[in-house]
Formats: C-alpha cells, structure tokens, sequence
C-alpha cells in the first residue's frame, strides 16, 4: 500500500517560507498549521515580532490532513458539552467557535479557491443515532441556534435513507492548504518569519523571556505559543487529560450527481462527507493511536462502505488526521504560566476551534482580553472520564511489555513487528526491499510502539507519537527520534 497524501496536500499551492531563524523575537510560536499560522498573523499584523517554527512542513499534520468543516454544526459535541461542562461552558464555547468562524470566513474571502459556503447536516441511521440527534438539536436550541429538524423520510439529500437530521444553514467548508497559503503570506508581508524543518526540543525560562532550542538553534522570546496538537512543550499536564484519536479521509470520483453540502453521522461508526476539487471526500473509521492493529483493514472497510453507497466511485487518494480531546470535552486555548500558552483538543473540529484559540490567545497576548472562557471546574463524570483514560494508557504500556516476542522469519515487504533483542524490544519493518530496526520503546514516556500498516509507521498507544520506519519523528508530544539498532 502506498504512503497516504491528502487531497489538500495534492493540490496546494506552493508556500513560501524563510531560511533564516532569528535569533530573538516577542512570539515564537511552536507549529504552522491553522492554529499557530492564525494566531502569528493576528500578532504580526498588531506590531508584535513573531516568528512560527514548525518541524516539518506547513501544514504536516492535522490541518493539511482534515475534511476541513468550518462549520458551527459539529455532530454530537455541543450536547457532549452540555452534558460534560454544563450550559454556561456551552455558551462559552459557541462564543468562541463564532468569532473563530467570522475571523476565519472574513480572512479567507478573498483567497482564491479557499472557502465555499455550504449547508451542514447531522444525521443518523440507526436508532441510536437518532437519539444522539435529537439531544444534539436540544443543546442548540438552548444556546439560540438555529436548524431546521427533518424527520425520518424527509429528503437530506443523501442516497440512502436517514432516521434523522438536522440542517444548519450558511456554513462553510475550505480547503486547509490554500488557507495555510494565505495566512502564511500574511505573516511574512508583516514581517514575521515561518522557518519549516526546525524541531522545538525544549524550552527554558529566564529573567529575560524564554529559550526556545530548537534543531536548528536557539531563539530567545518573550512569549511563546504552542500549538502542535499534543503539546511538545506540556507545562498542564496534558498528557494525563487528553484522548488522541486518528480517523481515515478519502477522496473519490464518482459517476453521476453527488451531494454538495456537508454531512456528518453520528451513528456509532461515523461517516463524513464533503466534495472538493470535483471529488466527494469521505472521512470514516476513527481509533486511538497505537492500539489498532489492522488499519488496513479500516481503508478497505471504507472503500466498501463508499462504492456501495456511491456505485462507480473509484478512490483517488487516502490519508488520515489525529485529534485530541480533553477530558471536559472543551477545547484547551490559554495560558500555560506567565509566557507559555497552548492550543489543544479541538476533538475533530479544527477549523473553527485553531481560529477561535488564535483569538482567544493574541488577544491576551495583545491586552485584548476575549468574553468567553473555557476553563469551568473539573466535574465527577470528568474524573471518571480521566481514570478511564489513563487506565487504558496503563494497559497499553503493560500490554506492550508483554506482547513483544523473539520474531523469526522474514518480513513481508510493508510489515513491522516487534521484537527482542535480548531485554531491548526492537521495532523491525521492510520498506522497500529494506529493514529497518530501531528501538521500539517511545522516546516521550517509554510506550512500546505499535505497526501502522496502512501508513507505514510506528505509533505509541500511550500519548499517540508517531514516528517513521527510520525512527524519525513524524507527530504527537515525543521530540527525539527512535534510536537505531
């Protein structure tokens, strides 16, 4: 199988970087995707020296591999919300997720081919979906959106039939890389700087602002911002409070008509659906990072799904996206102490959520404080939600200690698996005719890595780094790569 590539990343346009790290500036901010990009051109418009490091390319992870909705209909999360964090945590949230729309929609208009207005639509199948609909409209209505409810043989414009949906009017779907294009132009027509290939591997805190040492070197600020997905700088624990979660997208061409507006299930095994650049883009099967061995299968299962409900369709291209979410369910964007900030769980809903932190973040940063907060008290259910977590982080560590055996035989070619080498569990795959072995215990917090078979990557199951078959760093909190053996 070969190595997914986004749809967005097939057809971006080329983005403009700087060579150049300086050497000291009042922001750095830690990842070019939307989050980090939104926020460093708010800053640099304002008069602020910014410069966005980011350790492999624009748009690497997250933001270049979304279905990219900028929608305020985001499935089941406002009622998950509700029931998590209460009304007022539900309020704050939609205040923050409407002014990250408004920024985003207004920055955007004018770049070609960026953003498209469309309905969104919730929908069910089943009658638990169903369900998870109707509270789904029970917490709009309660914060004042509006949508329009379609029973059950009412027409959502889909090829197969609903138990449920709701519709919300005038949202909005872009197509990330071109965001990223723009936003990245906007930072260096203001002067600030977007470095690529420099990996943030710690921070240090002085008199005189904070030293952030990077591969490339050291650049001194007086604020920094990180917005990596799963914090590589964590100074709020956030390995022990975020879920990561990885989903699979494709692209497809299909014969005939196809929907044109955007569709999200929340039945028990999601589907996505948008259309861009002439093809319908399905987002399907969702696990944690690291604990899903056959995720080859999880393609196949959505090219089965798509060609029986869009006969014809032919995939063009697959990828997949990781996430994050917080144990309240609310997003993280804020102070992290005195000079250090993060931006985190957006669970899935990226695009709204990396504009609104971007607001909510400068606007601190500028003495602009926003109206909203999001950081209402942990609740019981969110302390159960907590010790669920960190129990299956508990299990995949022993787990992971356990399963790793004396391997024999030759590996088939795309195949990984772990081994001993002695007391030392080895990570070994064939890629292209050669194997590669590296160490297998995660350099963050010494989980046993697992095979990606569908991507081609080893994957911790403990905080969801991820790494290549060389051992390079390819996602999530770790910072150094696997050591080779």
């Amino acid at each position: 199988m070969t190595t997914p590539r986004s749809l967005w990343n097939e057809t971006s346009p080329l983005i403009e970087v700087d060579s150049a790290l300086p050497s000291k500036v009042d922001v750095a901010i830690i990842g070019a995707g939307l989050a980090g990009l939104s926020t460093a051109a708010m800053l640099a418009r304002a008069g602020r020296s910014v410069a966005v490091l980011e350790a492999r390319e624009v748009g690497a992870v997250a933001t270049g591999n979304t279905t990219a909705k900028l929608s305020m209909l985001q499935g089941a999360v406002f009622s998950g919300i509700r029931s998590h964090a209460g009304d007022e945590a539900l309020e704050a949230y939609v205040a923050a997720n409407r002014a990250g729309q408004d920024w985003l929609r207004t920055e955007l208009a004018a770049a070609p081919g960026a953003i498209e207005q469309r309905d969104a639509f919730t929908y069910a199948t089943t009658p638990e979906g169903a369900k998870s609909v109707d509270q789904e409209a029970e917490a709009l209505a309660a914060v004042g959106l509006d949508v329009d409810v379609l029973e059950e043989g009412q027409d959502a414009g889909l090829p197969y039939p609903v138990t449920r949906a709701i519709r919300m009017r005038g949202q909005w779907q872009i197509h990330p890389m071109r965001a990223l294009a723009a936003l990245a132009a906007s930072v260096r027509d203001h002067a600030g700087s977007v470095v690529t290939g420099c990996r943030v591997v710690s921070t240090d805190e002085t008199d005189d602002g904070v030293l952030v040492h990077t591969s490339r070197g050291t650049v001194l600020a007086d604020r920094v911002v990180v917005t990596s997905g799963f914090p590589v700088i964590d100074r709020a624990g956030f390995f022990a409070r975020l879920k990561p979660s990885r989903s699979l997208a494709a692209a497809y061409r299909v014969p005939g008509d196809v929907p044109q507006d955007m569709y999200l299930s929340v039945d028990p095994e999601e589907r996505s659906l948008r259309t861009a650049e002439g093809l319908l883009v399905v987002g399907g099967p969702a696990w944690t990072t690291g604990r899903e061995r056959d995720t080859d299968e999880l393609v196949r299962r959505l090219d089965e799904w798509t060609v029986a409900n869009f006969p014809g369709a032919v995939r063009e291209t697959w990828w997949a996206a990781q996430d994050y979410q917080t144990v309240t369910q609310l997003p993280f964007y804020g102070a992290m102490g005195d000079r250090m900030y993060a931006a985190t769980g957006f669970n899935k809903w990226g695009m709204t959520n990396s504009a609104a932190a971007a607001v909510t973040i400068a606007g601190d940063i500028l003495g602009e404080p926003v109206p909203w907060s999001l950081s209402p008290h942990l609740k019981l259910r969110d302390g159960a939600e907590f010790v669920s977590a960190q129990a299956g982080v508990a299990a995949s560590l022993v787990n992971g200690v356990v399963r790793a055996v004396t391997g024999s035989g030759d590996l088939a070619e795309g195949e990984g698996r772990v081994v001993r080498d002695g007391i030392h569990p080895v990570a070994e795959a064939r890629i292209d005719g050669v194997v590669c072995r590296v160490s297998a215990v995660c350099t963050h917090m010494k989980g046993i890595v697992e095979w990606n078979r569908a991507e081609q990557s080893w994957d911790c199951p403990l905080h969801a780094s991820r790494f290549a078959p060389d051992g390079a760093v390819l996602e999530g909190p770790a910072v150094a790569a696997l050591e080779r053996r």
